[in-house]
């Protein structure tokens, strides 16, 4: 029988699955229930220094595409499907010295289970780096078996945070030193998808001793305004701001950014997150060079969960170990990255003529 063991980043998973960070790693009764219904590791809703207060209204909303003159709504109708979600959440408002023993506890429960801290801090200052250090050991102090540096937040007022960083490799790789001579976990670093540097962003990070690159986080994008309300789906008092756009709406553009990671660093680690509901989504990330993956939005919508994709982990388990036995796969590693060598330049794609020369000029 194929295993679901995996090894990523030198930690052992009893299964590739892991919850993203996000408000089903909110708190530790989540975590726990998580750890339960069997996924493989969680990354912690990220953990924070400065001050955090959310929106007074609905933070996630989850939008449905009709069959019948298709559009996208959170409005409940029937007969649609999933689309997508959409959030403007900030980080945990739960304290460090709060989050400290849930981990402890959390870690000790479940010792063969991955437990990944998410943290934030500030750049270009001294107190910055402080800040990251401070995060990154007291969470590896509590148990936890790695560090999500967050680089990635499609939301943060602060200029000097989150995806606001993300493009500057300065950065990267300062944050990057602090934190490795601080701690000496595995280090992963969630990028921001959008910017057109990915691949330069994710090779300072591993030049810095970034373990693995996790993407992709939310897109930054709007909520659908209603025709009949002139009212944003989600709004406070008329007014709305950039927030993040998941689920299977991201699939396809998540699944190119880890392929151009996984292209130009095919000996680097990749943990793939965007729109993975079941197998065959998983599948796709896992051909393209990601050794590891990332749920979010299937567990937050699955009905009765708490919010933790109790069944989804179950489907994904079983699914994913049905396939492998029938290939004869003994483990990911069989088949990671068997799509990479078939993503090429457009004019690699064979033509109706062998006149074509890439849109140059053919030289007399």
């Amino acid at each position: 029988m194929a295993s679901l063991k995996t090894r990523f980043t030198d930690l052992d998973f009893v299964n590739p699955f892991v919850l993203a960070s996000a408000p089903p790693t909110e708190s530790k009764r989540k975590i726990l229930r998580a750890f339960e219904a069997g996924w493989g590791g969680v990354v912690t809703k990220t953990i924070g220094l400065h001050p955090v207060e959310n929106v007074a209204g609905p933070r996630t909303i989850f939008q449905r595409s009709s069959v019948e003159k298709p559009y996208v709504s959170r409005n409940k109708r029937a007969d649609t499907v999933s689309h997508s979600s959409w959030n403007w959440e900030l980080i945990s408002d739960q304290p460090l010295e709060l989050w400290l023993p849930d981990l402890e506890e959390l870690k000790a429960t479940y010792p063969d289970r991955m437990l990944i801290a998410s943290i934030m801090a500030g750049a270009g200052t001294e107190e910055e780096m402080r800040n990251w250090q401070k995060l990154a050991q007291a969470c590896v102090n509590s148990g936890c078996d790695a560090i999500e540096l967050n680089m990635s937040c499609p939301h943060m007022d602060r200029k000097d945070m989150g995806a606001n960083i993300a493009n500057d490799e300065d950065i990267i790789r300062s944050i990057l030193g602090a934190v490795t001579a601080a701690v000496s976990v595995p280090i992963w670093v969630k990028l921001t998808p959008s910017t057109s540097t990915l691949v330069d962003a994710a090779g300072a990070a591993y030049e810095a001793g970034a373990a693995a690159i996790s993407l992709c986080n939310t897109f930054p994008s709007l909520p659908l305004m209603d025709p009949e309300t002139d009212k944003f789906e989600v709004e406070v008092d008329g007014l709305v701001t950039s927030g993040g756009l998941g689920g299977l709406a991201i699939l396809h553009q998540a699944l190119q950014r880890v392929s151009d990671i996984s292209k130009a660093y095919p000996d680097q680690a990749i943990s793939g997150i965007g729109g993975i509901r079941g197998f065959r989504e998983a599948y796709n990330f896992i051909v393209h060079g990601a050794g590891n993956l990332q749920v979010c939005t299937a567990a937050m919508e699955e009905k009765g969960s708490g919010g933790v994709g109790v069944k989804l982990i179950q489907e994904l388990t079983e699914d994913l170990r049905d396939y492998m036995d029938r290939k004869g796969y003994s483990s990911i590693e069989d088949f990671r990255g068997i799509a990479r060598d078939r993503i090429v330049e457009h004019s690699q794609v064979r033509r109706k003529s062998d006149a074509y020369n890439g849109g140059y000029e053919i030289a007399s």
